[in-house]
């Protein structure tokens, strides 16, 4: 390797979303028609697949933490999850195809136990054809004249629907999409010749890749939908899945800083990594998605919906200090909102900006909260190993910050773990050290169902202060972990939304040091091995961390993490460690959460933020779009319209100039900047007010305690 790539891959291992593209990159250097296609009788299984599932099927069986047979039920559920795999949004196969598959309800378990997945390539050879056979449909149809006004919907996410029971109504389901491509490349004021070209493209790239793909890639695929069909981190990487697995794994990281996952056709944003060029650019954002890549300042965007995910990351991985062009969809504009373009500059990640960082929060001239910002559980294991002292790690930065901020003499401390997915869990168990004297942590259960149980390394502690540690649904696994123990050993009050919640343990297996004399790659599996339980015996696993105070921006907490996916390990406990709690006021945390939601009601920044998530997730949530041109303008104009409104009030609230109205609000793109920071400042300040009212409320009189219990912000504002 000459470059890497600070990406990691998520989300479930498909054709269609990330094994929909066999192009490798190599469209864009025009060798695109070189990738030969691959006959209908070369897809067939190899030795080194029937070896590679003889390995995993054994490893899943003796190590994996559930125990889950292979048999009917479970046969019964990969033939569900690799058609799922292969046709996620239902456009293809027809209920007459699914019927023929029955077959298979109860027979991949012993096809599996033989090591032959020949049921896997006789329904791919009939899900190729079915491609053939749209992609040439589709194709047709842009020769034809399409008309914008006939008020009808086209529904864009399938997943729900059944099967297309006859020609006649996929047909119809293809014609539709054919038709919202036009419109949508209308409304991005694209030319019928422009429109056309572009389509042609995309279709025919569908038909091209997927006959560009091969037994590895059908192998892949079905092994998966075997291993999540267990639960879902674990997945088997091929020998290239394995190669961007070890890029993302690597400290010295260079690329555009984001890891991406896949949803339908797109390449969706699902993180953004601090001190990278995209996190810099304060453009892209969780959730934004990707729609056309651009090498240098004016080189052709090519169009990437519909593209294999990992393609997509060999398109924007190059060189340092390179130029790259993303085109995407913002994710506050809806399926329909106007495309942005964004000019990127690969670098490597600055590791400093992931760093913990400090800042301080006057509440008045007599009480300062401390506010220590971690991104990420993290740590230099080179240094470390080499036995520098002064290596950099969480503890080691969090400590120094500790000791920096009571020089300011603050009052309290909020330790803000907002977006952070966890790292290095010997810095979550030292970092929890730094603020109880000593005891365990955190407990590990694996699959044999021994429980080990970890401790603080450090007996000591560093503060010993009023502490609030604040969290969203992005943190996850090491912060999971940090605030869970905070939260059993009453040594502060967590706020904020429920956590991720992942709590279980996964190990990387090499397959090849199973096989002897072999000189083919077998790829990799992560398996999951072990579970993480709370001291007082519950699991992070699914639920989370849920906060004892909880912000109203947490609504359907099901529709995120864990709790989102239908497969993930369910929730468990084990028997509690033995710890002494400390000494947070427990019992006036429902006086705070009154006096909070007293609070916010009159905080008009705060209502509006809430205002704008519900507007986002709105815009989000749609599954179909009219196909009536002038119903889509009005639609596209009046989302605008509500968007320009909310940020003007928001903007206003925060001193700053309304947007115009004509004017592109990517003009204002400097002020949004500091606008986005402000909006994560409403968060936090009020988790500030909530540690102060915590630290006082024992001063407060009856009255004014009756008050806040009462409901009466007049009262409490007076406070």
């Amino acid at each position: 390797m000459t470059t890497s790539l600070n990406f990691r891959i998520s989300g479930k291992l498909t054709i269609n979303r990330i094994l929909c593209c066999l192009v490798l990159g190599l469209l864009f250097h025009g060798l695109y028609a070189d990738i030969p296609s691959v006959s209908d009788d070369s897809l067939v299984s190899a030795e080194r697949h029937r070896r590679t599932t003889e390995i995993i099927t054994h490893i899943i069986s003796s190590y994996h933490y559930k125990n889950k047979p292979l048999d009917d039920a479970l046969s019964s559920a990969i033939l569900d999850r690799y058609l799922d795999s292969l046709d996620p949004n239902r456009s293809y196969f027809l209920a007459s195809d699914i019927r023929t598959f029955e077959k298979y309800r109860n027979t991949l378990d012993d096809a599996l136990d033989k090591q032959d997945i020949t049921p896997a390539f006789e329904i791919f050879r009939i899900y190729r054809k079915r491609v053939d056979e749209r992609v040439t449909f589709s194709v047709n149809l842009l020769e034809e004249d399409f008309y914008f006004n006939k008020d009808e919907d086209y529904i864009f996410d399938r997943r729900d629907l059944a099967w297309p029971a006859t020609d006649a109504e996929m047909n119809d389901i293809w014609r539709q999409r054919v038709k919202n491509d036009i419109l949508n490349l209308i409304l991005a004021n694209k030319k019928q010749d422009e429109y056309k070209s572009t389509l042609h493209k995309r279709y025919e790239r569908i038909r091209t890749s997927t006959y560009q793909l091969d037994a590895n890639d059908i192998f892949q695929t079905f092994i998966n939908a075997y291993t999540t069909s267990i639960e879902p981190h674990t997945a088997y990487f091929s020998p290239r899945t394995s190669e961007n697995f070890d890029i993302s794994m690597r400290l010295s990281l260079e690329g555009i800083g984001a890891v991406l996952s896949s949803d339908n056709d797109y390449t969706v944003i699902q993180q953004i990594i601090p001190g990278g060029p995209a996190d810099l650019s304060k453009q892209l954002h969780k959730d934004d998605k990707i729609v056309g890549v651009a090498q240098g300042e004016t080189g052709e965007i090519v169009d990437v919906i519909g593209w294999r995910l990992d393609d997509v990351v060999d398109l924007i991985r190059g060189p340092k200090d390179t130029v790259l062009r993303l085109e995407f969809l913002p994710k506050d504009v809806g399926p329909e909102g106007p495309h942005r373009i964004v000019t990127l500059v690969r670098n490597k990640i600055k590791l400093e900006e992931q760093a913990a960082k400090s800042s301080i929060i006057d509440l008045d001239d007599n009480n300062r909260i401390g506010v220590i910002k971690l991104p990420t559980f993290y740590v230099d294991f080179a240094a470390q190993s080499k036995g520098d002292k002064d290596y950099k790690s969480t503890t080691h930065d969090v400590r120094k910050l500790i000791r920096d901020l009571q020089k300011e003499n603050i009052k309290g401390m909020v330790m803000d773990l907002r977006g952070n997915g966890g790292g290095s869990l010997s810095e979550a168990l030292e970092l929890t050290g730094l603020f109880i004297e000593e005891g365990p942590i955190v407990q590990t259960r694996d699959s044999s169902s021994l429980v080990e149980i970890n401790y603080d390394p450090d007996p000591g502690i560093e503060y010993n202060g009023p502490l609030a540690v604040l969290v969203d649904r992005n943190s996850a696994s090491a912060s999971e972990i940090f605030a869970g123990a905070i939260q059993d050993y009453q040594r502060g009050i967590v706020i904020g939304e429920p956590t991720f919640g992942k709590g279980t343990v996964q190990n990387i297996v090499d397959l090849n040091r199973f096989v002897r004399n072999s000189e083919d790659d077998h790829g990799r599996l992560k398996t999951t091995i072990a579970q993480f339980f709370r001291i007082s015996g519950g699991s992070n696993q699914f639920k989370g961390v849920v906060p004892d105070i909880i912000f109203p921006t947490a609504k359907d907490t099901s529709k995120y993490g864990e709790r989102s996916l239908d497969n993930a390990l369910p929730w468990d406990q084990v028997k509690p460690a033995e710890y002494v709690k400390v000494n947070a006021p427990v019992d006036k945390f429902p006086l705070a959460y009154d006096k909070h939601r007293a609070r916010i009601k009159t905080d008009r920044a705060f209502q509006l933020l809430l205002e704008e998530r519900n507007f986002i997730e709105a815009a989000n949530e749609r599954k179909s779009l009219s196909l009536l041109q002038s119903k889509r303008e009005d639609e596209r104009d009046q989302l605008a319209r509500t968007k320009r409104n909310l940020q003007n009030e928001i903007r206003l609230a925060q001193g700053l100039q309304p947007i115009p109205e004509n004017t592109d609000m990517e003009e204002f793109e400097t002020d949004n900047e500091e606008i986005d920071e402000m909006k994560n400042d409403i968060l936090l300040n009020e988790t500030a007010n909530i540690l102060y009212d915590l630290m006082n409320i024992g001063r407060m009189e009856t009255r004014e305690l009756q008050a806040i219990q009462q409901d009466k912000p007049e009262a409490i504002n007076n406070l």
